[in-house]
């Protein structure tokens, strides 16, 4: 299994990024998130989207900022980020598990993705 995230980069406190990950290799029903992690500090929880897509949950920090979605034809996982903010910034990893729920925990991710700068000027 891999995951490849992409669509990180540099954008102006307010404005908004489009991220996007792609599995390769996983079959049968399964959850994914996002997640960001900066250095010196834990890996941090943004959202999670089940396996048919009608199920989300985000972290109170994106909550009504970060949309997730999923395509389950083409394998992909979208988080589009608005009103983005100075403390966003970090880099951003896409996971993935079997399953049908979905899932918040990284230690519930069996596979991820190398992660995508997100950096963001005030």
């Amino acid at each position: 299994v891999q995951l490849q995230a992409s669509g990180g980069g540099l954008v102006q406190a307010g404005g908004s990024l489009r991220l996007s990950c792609a599995a390769y290799g996983i079959f049968g029903h399964y959850g994914m998130g996002w997640f960001r992690e900066a250095p010196g500090k834990e890996r941090e929880f943004v959202a999670a989207i089940n396996w048919s897509g009608a199920n989300t949950y985000y972290a109170d920090s994106v909550k009504g900022r970060f949309t997730i979605s999923r395509d389950n034809t083409k394998n992909t996982l979208t988080l589009q980020m608005n009103s983005l903010k100075p403390e966003d910034t970090t880099v951003y990893l896409c996971a993935a598990r079997s399953g049908t729920s979905y899932y918040t925990q990284g230690s519930q991710y069996n596979y991820w993705g190398q992660g995508t700068l997100v950096t963001v000027s005030s």
